[in-house]
């Protein structure tokens, strides 16, 4: 699972031979298309998750809380490896609600100058206020949708003041959520567990068998989009599925692009870019495990593909970010599999990696990729003022600043700024990691105190802050 800016940044252009490389071998894309390589990769993290369910190293009650603030200093803050990152608080999955832990997607919201963050688990999503000190006050929780499993892959996203979640699970569709909810919570109520039968704004019914790999929000329209939903035979064929909210308590279907395939995640917004032909137009960008699909979705029931590329050592494009919504011309995204597969660009150690692109939507192109130090796999990345932040599995949150990348867009510019490694079990390992599926999922970046939430899959929910950092020309 390759990272884009902490993992790899697509910045020097691939030559011709090298795209159709990776693009034009019917076995693996019949590979790709069938499904069998994201099967591949779940079965794996089903197979060693069991094992640790099996060991107990998802039973988070056996951590402890740390309220404390904790300052790095000398690469160290407490047990955990770190740089220019200070820890002010940490919360296990047991603390936060959760029966059996395995955190994974996290959001935030702000109302009225008050910061909540939104911890997703295998069993629901705990809802906990971010003190001015740094410190997570537990409010409550949304279970998962009765109907359906336990399921570690939950997704979530914040429009307006709604919390919308997908999963794995069979049966277990769109949760629609009015967060204002919880700001009715009484000290004597809380931690206050909602009822997802009554309680929801809506639950939308409208994938096939209720099980979506993805949430996605177009926060400049204002609608939803459920990607990667299965079954791949399905009409949706596993791609881009807009939900229409105008009315909230009842969404529809506003239409779908299925010509593309599986979309594993995807940014969708109005683009603002280089390419005057699509200016205002509504733009979805797709990273749908070999390749970038970008796709112009303006009239949501008649959505197109604009163009399909691939990049120099694609195994399993995972996700990515634009580097500038008001400046779409560059965009860096992560491959989850290069490192455990072998097919990093141009090296062959298994280091995290970032691909870099250029974005003219008709024709995208790679123009470089920055490499970790560290061993590790990359995960997911969002980008904010400059600075990309992404979760590393076991070598935890990673900062990049990406602010070079304009002006040199080979990536050779992009500096790692900061880290919390969340993983100490493996920091004995050759380069402090490993190339499992452990530590962290996801991390949220956007709060305006500039806390940082860092969701792990064992042990719960970090606060972190970066300092103020110089950066080297």
């Amino acid at each position: 699972m390759g990272r884009f800016i902490s993992v790899a940044v697509l910045v020097a252009s691939l030559t011709l031979p090298a795209l159709s490389t990776e693009i034009s071998n019917p076995a693996r894309k019949a590979a790709y298309i069938s499904g069998a390589v994201h099967n591949g990769i779940m079965d794996a993290k089903h197979q060693f998750w069991d094992e640790q369910a099996a060991s107990g190293a998802f039973d988070s009650a056996r951590f402890s809380a740390i309220e404390d603030f904790t300052p790095c200093v000398d690469g160290f803050a407490g047990e955990f490896r770190c740089n220019n990152i200070d820890l002010y608080s940490f919360y296990t999955h047991a603390e936060l609600g959760s029966t059996v832990g395995q955190g994974s997607s996290s959001w935030g919201w702000v109302h009225e100058g008050r910061e909540f963050i939104i911890i997703a688990q295998a069993d629901g999503a705990a809802i906990a206020e971010v003190t001015q000190e740094g410190k997570l006050d537990y409010l409550g929780r949304l279970p998962k949708t009765p109907e359906a499993a336990n399921a570690i892959w939950r997704e979530l996203r914040v429009l307006d003041h709604y919390l919308v979640v997908g999963s794995e699970a069979v049966n277990h569709h769109v949760q629609i959520f009015d967060l204002l909810k919880v700001l009715d919570i009484t000290p004597e109520e809380k931690p206050k567990t909602f009822n997802p039968a009554t309680d929801l704004t809506a639950l939308w019914t409208g994938l096939p068998i209720g099980r979506t790999h993805n949430i996605v929000i177009n926060w400049d329209l204002g609608y939803i989009i459920a990607v990667g939903s299965q079954p791949r035979t399905s009409e949706f064929r596993s791609g881009l599925v807009f939900i229409d909210i105008s009315n909230v308590t009842n969404p529809t279907l506003a239409g779908f692009e299925a010509s593309a395939g599986y979309v594993h995640d995807a940014q969708c917004l109005l683009y603002k870019g280089p390419d005057v032909r699509y200016l205002g137009n509504d733009i979805c960008y797709g990273y749908n495990e070999d390749r970038l699909v970008i796709y112009n979705v303006t009239d949501r029931a008649n959505a197109r593909v604009i163009s399909q590329t691939s990049y120099e050592g694609a195994a399993y494009t995972h996700q990515g970010w634009v580097l500038d919504t008001e400046d779409q011309r560059f965009l860096i995204l992560d491959d989850e599999l290069d490192e455990r597969n072998g097919r990093r660009a141009r090296c062959r150690r298994p280091r995290g990696d970032l691909h870099l692109g250029y974005l003219r939507p008709r024709e995208p192109k790679q123009t470089g990729f920055y490499k970790s130090v560290d061993r590790t796999v990359d995960h997911n990345q969002y980008v904010h003022e400059g600075k990309a932040y992404q979760s590393n599995y076991g070598n935890g949150l990673r900062v990049l600043d990406i602010s070079s990348i304009p002006s040199d867009p080979t990536g050779s510019g992009v500096q790692e700024i900061g880290f919390f490694d969340i993983y100490p079990e493996d920091d004995n390992q050759p380069s402090n990691g490993s190339l499992q599926f452990v530590g962290t999922w996801s991390s949220y970046p956007y709060l305006p105190s500039g806390f940082i939430i860092i969701n792990t899959i064992e042990r719960g929910a970090y606060v972190v802050k970066l300092k103020e950092v110089t950066i080297q020309v």
